[in-house]
């Protein structure tokens, strides 16, 4: 690749992330986003929003990265989260320790790498990127220490770094510990694998083992049931319910507007009505939010148990409590909102079987992925696709064209291959019985991020080195020095990657794009007035994969291919922006008029 096509790719990117920032700063000002930019804010007020109309809302302003940037650590802890610190942490780490290097390698080892041939060198514009590798160096160098120098450097400050960072992190997790007021969950116990008896069922068993075994701590205990296709029916009779209840009133004088709902493309009404119930009949209709119905229920085995403290709680879910590690398996239960209910019903004898499962699923994935890899590797070899497909030989003929496929063709078509990666990953980790909303993103984020150091790094690296040897992988002894031989040669490829993946992914994130084109369908397509209940949450598991894989290549092209740090750095100091922003959802007041109602 040479370095014009590089600068085609930055210069595409550059464009389109002013262009989505700038469409950002412009939406975010609009009265009908509000729920899709600050629905976190919105909830916790409980208040509806009404905008009014102004010139300043059409006009971007960089307001919100002033925010972002002012914004303490305190303020990230109190409207986030823990979790959201800690993320935030990942990129103050990120941005110390590849400035440091970014500093050393541009200037001690990339002159190095530049010169290292005696050759005639090109104009930068027209040269290889493969001149600033290593790769580029003489065997058996005497200059091959200074690299050696830098990599322990940055190898030393790193380890410094990542333990201050651990040590910052577990005092807050201390802290936040003690200052978190006391909730039922902390002195709850989960048990899952209850034997079946035909004696006793499951609830007397329950209090049987406990009063046994955990007597002086234990309190009392609630067995899990299973109530059928019966509860699904009422669930969707509160829904319809919560639809309509703003449907109240006595007389048609009263100034109650109707909700319309519209189907097709124009908009056009479709059995329109209006719900106006007197007084008498509000009283006389049962209410479905405080019904309690005789639900029929099937014992699950699975049931909580209740402490008198914490620590007896935390005790009894940690040890074993009988030989067969099958049954009556103990953990700290979840908290109500986090929990996955659906999942309590599994046999626990069956979860090593999914996770197994869903394992060959994932490794399936892996390997069928590489038919895309494969491709997108040709592109970045012009002179072997050119061979294979002679008839491509007539299009690639003009420069810009060239630029273009060995640029920034191949990491778009990564990139657009890779936003299925977690959707499945997702349904794997929810195949594998979750007990929690949390543990499934846990196990998808593990998922996603082997996937995409297998895929995006090393089926990279070894696809694009022996493109015509297919049976590279299968000599185990010469994958090291197969690595060696490619990283730098591949370097160029993950340069570009950072540009589209990272700087483009990252300002198409900030705009929520599927939270707009849903509200958009919903307010002017479906007419629907009445805003969706549903929260988008920030997507750990997918962003935290993303940047640990920019760390990874950092630290390994760092001293390979110095080239690639100034764009590594530019997506670390834009994570940092626009992460803070997503995770805070602020509402600025000077860009917004509201009137409550």
């Amino acid at each position: 690749m040479k370095v014009g096509a590089l600068l085609t790719s930055a210069g595409i990117n550059i464009g389109l992330c002013i262009l989505f920032l700038s469409f950002y700063s412009v939406l975010r000002k609009q009265p009908q986003n509000v729920k899709v930019y600050f629905g976190r804010r919105i909830a916790e007020q409980h208040k509806r929003l009404r905008g009014a109309f102004i010139l300043e809302r059409f006009v971007p302003s960089p307001s919100w990265i002033v925010r972002s940037l002012q914004c303490t650590e305190d303020e990230i802890l109190s409207t986030a989260g823990l979790d959201a610190v800690v993320f935030n942490r990942v990129l103050v780490f990120s941005i110390r320790i590849f400035s440091l290097a970014a500093i050393l390698c541009l200037f001690g080892v990339l002159p190095l790498n530049y010169f290292g041939q005696d050759m005639q060198h090109e104009r930068i514009p027209s040269a290889s990127l493969e001149t600033f590798t290593i790769g580029n160096m003489k065997e058996k160098s005497i200059w091959l220490w200074v690299h050696c120098v830098v990599l322990y450097i940055i190898s030393g400050v790193a380890c410094f770094l990542l333990y201050m960072e651990y040590k910052h992190i577990a005092r807050l997790r201390l802290l936040h510990l003690v200052r978190t007021t006391t909730n039922r969950s902390h002195f709850t116990v989960l048990v899952r694998g209850i034997p079946k008896s035909t004696h006793e069922s499951f609830n007397n068993a329950v209090e049987s083992f406990f009063t046994t075994y955990h007597a002086p701590s234990y309190l009392s205990h609630q067995v899990v049931y299973k109530v059928g296709k019966l509860q699904k029916i009422v669930t969707g009779a509160k829904k319809v319910y919560r639809k309509f209840k703003h449907f109240k009133g006595t007389t048609v004088d009263q100034t109650c507007r109707s909700v319309t709902y519209r189907c097709c493309l124009c908009g056009v009404s479709s059995n329109s009505f209006q719900l106006l119930p007197t007084e008498e009949q509000e009283r006389e209709k049962p209410c479905v939010k405080n019904s309690n119905l005789n639900l029929p229920a099937e014992e699950c085995s699975a049931a909580f148990v209740f402490f008198k403290t914490r620590y007896a709680a935390l005790i009894v879910s940690k040890i074993l409590q009988t030989s067969n590690p099958m049954k009556w398996v103990t953990s700290l239960a979840p908290e109500p909102k986090d929990m996955y209910w659906s999942n309590l019903w599994l046999p626990y004898k069956q979860l090593w079987i999914r996770r197994i499962a869903t394992l060959l699923g994932s490794i399936v994935f892996m390997f069928i992925f590489l038919v895309p890899v494969t491709f997108i590797q040709g592109l970045t070899q012009l002179e072997q696709l050119q061979q294979r497909l002679p008839f491509l030989k007539g299009l690639l003929k003009g420069k810009i064209m060239t630029q273009l496929v060995t640029g920034y063709l191949p990491s778009v078509i990564l990139q657009i291959f890779l936003y299925t990666v977690p959707p499945t990953m997702m349904l794997f980790a929810t195949l594998e019985g979750p007990i929690s909303h949390s543990e499934r993103k846990k196990s998808a984020c593990c998922k996603v991020l082997y996937f995409s150091i297998w895929n995006v790094f090393f089926v990279n690296v070894l696809s694009g080195s022996a493109i015509n040897q297919l049976n590279a992988l299968s000599r185990p002894k010469d994958i090291p020095m197969e690595l060696a031989r490619a990283i730098p040669l591949q370097a160029t490829f993950f340069t570009t990657y950072v540009l589209t993946s990272g700087w483009a992914s990252l300002s198409s994130e900030v705009m929520q794009l599927f939270g707009l084109i849903w509200n958009f369908v919903r307010k002017y397509i479906l007419r629907m007035k009445e805003d969706s209940d549903f929260i988008l949450s920030f997507p750990y598991h997918t962003e935290l994969p993303k940047v640990l894989l920019f760390g990874l290549l950092g630290f390994t092209c760092s001293v390979l291919a110095p080239l690639i740090l100034p764009f590594l750095l530019l997506y670390f100091f834009l994570a940092y922006i626009v992460y803070r922003n997503q995770l805070l959802f602020e509402v600025l007041m000077h860009n917004l008029v509201y009137n409550y109602e």
